[in-house]
C-alpha cells in the first residue's frame, strides 16, 4: 500500500516526523511531499511569477517551493 503525506506545517514540522514513523509501521511505500517553509493559511494563495519547484531531500521525501 503507498501512502502519501502531506501538511501545510512544513516538511520539517515535528508532527510531520512523528506521522511519518506511524505509517512507515504500515506500508514500506510512504512517500512525504510538504511545503519547504510553513503554508499555514495560505489556501487561497497563487503562484503566478515564481516556479513552484519540488526538491528531493531523501528517497521519497520532497520540499515544494
Amino acid at each position: 500500500m503507498r501512502i502519501l503525506l502531506t501538511n501545510d506545517d512544513g516538511i520539517h514540522a515535528p508532527g510531520l516526523k512523528v506521522l511519518r514513523e506511524i505509517a512507515a509501521q504500515l506500508s514500506d511505500d510512504v512517500w512525504v511531499v510538504a511545503p519547504a517553509e510553513e503554508q499555514s493559511a495560505a489556501s487561497r494563495g497563487v503562484s503566478l511569477h515564481n516556479p513552484v519547484t519540488a526538491r528531493r531531500l531523501e528517497d521519497k521525501v520532497f520540499a515544494v517551493s
